[in-house]
């Protein structure tokens, strides 16, 4: 299985993707949540011209957050500093609208943008709409200002359900998802992806969650491993927070949890700038305090914790479900984890 990292988007994140290139790590990777991070255009810009091979992906833009002319020009002026190295990582904007307190985008809107993304950025004309105008559009530059030639990859954010898979199906590119470690629910989506594809639907599958190794004799739900864990288990407690029908489905002592963190953030589920008090430092190192939030059952759901004997037998089943590629978020020591995956994949 190969192995990538993904980070915030902010300054002296080039350091960070030339470690991983010089460990022989296979892609780096900036959010794109435009209210809580810096911005991943100018981030892996800064990594384009650090690194010479890594692979360098946007986790992931949205519709809703930028049109599609933007997007393109972004992603191709990218692929001219880092020539077929760019991943173009599309999904419904989930998180990054949520922080805005505004919905995702549909699954149609998605599925425009991909077609008129892959168009544009293979130099290809596409139709472009803004209400009821529909226009075709191009770039009208090309050579030193956006590189068309080079292949750009796609992949589709899918969390659970086949809709976002079938997207990807249907424009041939890869998947994916934040979390997900059962590989019954990998399996279903590449099959969703599979029915919905007009020819082979091969495109990679890139499976993004934490990793913790642990030391000997290290307990596996204890502060270290909420730490570097606790970021993405904060994530799902923030979406419950923010979505109380998701809340109703969890656990007794998750629920609880959810309530004792809308408490803290001094808040409610239904209070109508709740996501300005519920999303500060999304997907940052959690603090101590918080620590009781972070249950052994969520930590189990979304996030890879045991012996390296043990990650390396839970990555095996997950790569037989059909994940090509294993991205960590390292929060604590980044070096030293990225230096620990590189390992353990090797």
């Amino acid at each position: 299985m190969r192995a990538g990292v993904v980070v915030a988007a902010q300054p002296g994140v080039e350091d960070l993707a030339l470690r991983a290139e010089e460990l022989g790590l296979d892609s780096f990777w900036v959010y794109d949540t435009p209210m809580v991070h810096g911005d991943p255009f100018v981030a892996l810009s800064l990594c384009a011209k650090a690194t010479r091979g890594i692979r360098l992906g946007i986790g992931v833009t949205s519709p809703a957050l930028r049109s599609a002319p933007a997007a393109a020009s972004a992603f191709a002026s990218l692929n001219a500093l880092a020539p077929g190295r760019i991943i173009c990582g599309v999904g419904t904007g989930n998180t990054a609208r949520r922080t805005l307190g505004m919905p995702p985008s549909k699954v149609a809107e998605l599925e425009n943008f991909v077609a008129a993304l892959q168009d544009l950025c293979a130099g290809r004309p596409t139709t472009y709409r803004e209400g009821d105008r529909v226009r075709d559009i191009r770039f009208l530059h090309s050579g030193a200002h956006v590189n068309t030639t080079d292949p750009i990859e796609f992949v589709v954010a899918a969390l659970h359900g086949p809709k976002a898979a079938a997207v990807a199906g249907r424009r041939g590119t890869g998947l994916i998802s934040v979390g997900l470690l059962d590989p019954a629910a990998w399996q279903a989506m590449r099959e969703a992806r599979r029915e919905a594809a007009p020819g082979d639907a091969n495109g990679d599958c890139y499976l993004v969650t934490p990793l913790h190794l642990l030391d000997e004799n290290e307990d596996a739900t204890g502060d270290a491993a909420r730490d570097a864990t606790g970021h993405l288990v904060m994530s799902l407690l923030d979406f419950a927070a923010d979505t109380p029908d998701f809340a109703a489905q969890l656990a007794p002592d998750e629920r609880e949890a959810v309530r004792r963190l809308l408490d803290r953030r001094g808040t409610t589920a239904t209070a109508p700038d709740r996501y300005t008090k519920i999303y500060p430092n999304y997907l940052g190192r959690i603090a101590p305090h918080d620590r009781d939030l972070i249950l052994p059952s969520l930590m189990n759901t979304v996030a890879l914790v045991g012996t390296g004997d043990d990650l390396r037998a839970r990555l095996t089943t997950l790569e037989q479900a059909g994940i090509d590629e294993l991205i960590i978020q390292p929060v604590i020591d980044p070096p030293t984890e990225m230096t620990h995956l590189a390992k353990l994949l090797t």
